[in-house]
């Protein structure tokens, strides 16, 4: 075991997958999170780990992307994963989670190793006398953005180091005000149990009732804190659902409303749209509204929400936020290991990295923390197999031919074709994603040949 220590920024999924795996590598851990101290906009506790936005990790099947790389990062042992399906909830093919059950998870597994010490203090500099990896999320307190912005623009030469981009969450209601009778209970497709998710059937005059107060009621103005510029940008994965009806008038139904697959059993119709709620806790005590993730004025929101079938008497637990996102411009700045390019041992991790998603966040604590753990102990660096969903993650932050590099989540976009032509999407898939995880076998078994698990 190196005495030499690594020290994380930020105990968020990044930042506790990145202590995780160092530290089951044998290298001593210190991981530091803001909270108590400072809490950051969009946190509501001061658990490690929390689940900000949505209580899902998205789609479990592996003909999914983001589902080949949540059982990659499984069999790598991965602590977000793990605690997640300790933590699950009903959610059709989606693998959603109790959020403090989750949480409470995650943070049990850091505190009982023996090689990580959690700091509950807010770092404000970054250290440049050993071993860092930042993984401070997509909202670091100011003084901390401010050295890292320094960081960057040291490292790309010029001003481009930062980034700023906008994101929502979706509003939670309480089941028990929930009137489920003009409502379903079915998953789309059938998938799951077939009545994980409550859904709440438009016609073409409800549809355009909530289309005109989505377009026409009060809009939350950015905080000074939340803008340095005049535009907003929003991650094209994660609109605004006002800003997805000022789009045109079937956006809506063809994104988070749209009603394939979900034909409302007790008429054999398929409803003009859908909208959809998902089980937020293992009890079903409370329901978030998929897709909903909105910028609307608190009040406009209980207005425009309340007139859908079933939520006129809805208590909300909590309605829906705008917060700042800041990511970096990874192609230009990050190596293939995470690295930043001209520094030895500082790697960044999660969000901030412009991987999207809560998944593709613990992917990337998961590469960094491996690969700092074993420059830590004089190990060879290998490189993660660019066949495996892992790979795809690199491989978007590594995409220097766009000029305007954006936030992402995993996709099958970044694989390398296989060996011959398969047009049956599925099959195809299929076995993309067997070739996957053979590769990642072969990765997790040279990385425990050359001595850097214990």
């Amino acid at each position: 075991m190196t005495k030499e220590r690594l020290t994380v920024i930020g105990g968020g999924l990044a930042g506790c997958e990145a202590a995780w795996q160092a530290a089951t590598r044998g290298v001593g851990v210190d991981i530091y999170e803001m909270r108590p101290v400072r809490r950051g906009p969009a946190h509501v506790t001061d658990r490690l780990a929390e689940l900000v936005c949505s209580n899902s990790l998205r789609g479990a099947a592996l003909d999914n992307a983001v589902g080949l790389l949540k059982e990659e990062l499984a069999r790598m042992d991965s602590a977000i994963v793990t605690a997640a399906r300790e933590a699950a909830v009903p959610a059709g093919g989606a693998l959603a989670v109790d959020r403090e059950r989750f949480a409470a998870a995650v943070e049990g597994r850091l505190h009982n190793h023996p090689n990580i010490t959690v700091h509950r203090e807010e770092i404000t500099e970054i250290p440049r006398d050993r071993p860092v990896i930042v993984a401070c999320g997509p909202l670091p307190g100011e003084a901390l953005a401010r050295a890292i912005d320094g960081l960057l623009r040291e490292a790309a030469h010029d001003t481009r180091g930062r980034l700023h981009y906008y994101d929502a969450a979706s509003p939670i209601v309480a089941a028990e005000s929930i009137d489920e009778t003009p409502m379903y209970r079915k998953s789309r497709y059938e998938k799951g149990d077939g009545d994980d998710y409550l859904n709440i059937p438009l016609d073409r005059e409800q549809y355009a009732m909530l289309l005109h107060d989505l377009r026409t009621l009060e809009r939350h103005q950015p905080k000074e804190f939340e803008t340095d510029a005049a535009t907003v940008k929003y991650f094209e994965g994660c609109l605004p659902i006002e800003e997805m009806a000022d789009r045109g008038d079937d956006v809506l139904r063809f994104g988070p409303l749209k009603p394939v697959g979900l034909r409302d059993p007790r008429t054999g119709k398929t409803p003009y749209a859908v909208v959809q709620l998902r089980k937020e806790n293992v009890e079903g005590t409370a329901f978030n509204l998929v897709g909903f993730q909105t910028r609307l004025s608190w009040s406009a929101q209980k207005i425009a929400f309340g007139k859908l079938p079933g939520l006129a008497q809805a208590e909300w637990l909590r309605l829906g936020v705008m917060h700042r996102n800041t990511f970096i411009d990874a192609p230009r700045l990050l190596d293939a290991h995470l690295r930043l390019r001209g520094h030895e041992m500082l790697y960044f991790a999660g969000q901030i990295t412009g991987a999207e998603g809560y998944v593709e966040a613990a992917a990337c604590g998961l590469m960094a923390g491996i690969h700092a753990a074993r420059r830590m102990m004089g190990l060879p660096a290998i490189d993660v197999p660019r066949v495996t969903a892992l790979g795809a993650v690199v491989a978007h932050l590594q995409n220097t031919t766009t000029h305007d590099f954006q936030p992402a989540n995993v996709t099958w976009a970044p694989f390398p074709p296989l060996d011959r032509e398969v047009r049956d999407k599925k099959a195809r898939r299929s076995m993309l994603a067997a070739r996957a995880l053979d590769a990642l076998e072969g990765w997790r078994e040279a990385l425990q040949a050359s001595g850097s698990r214990r």
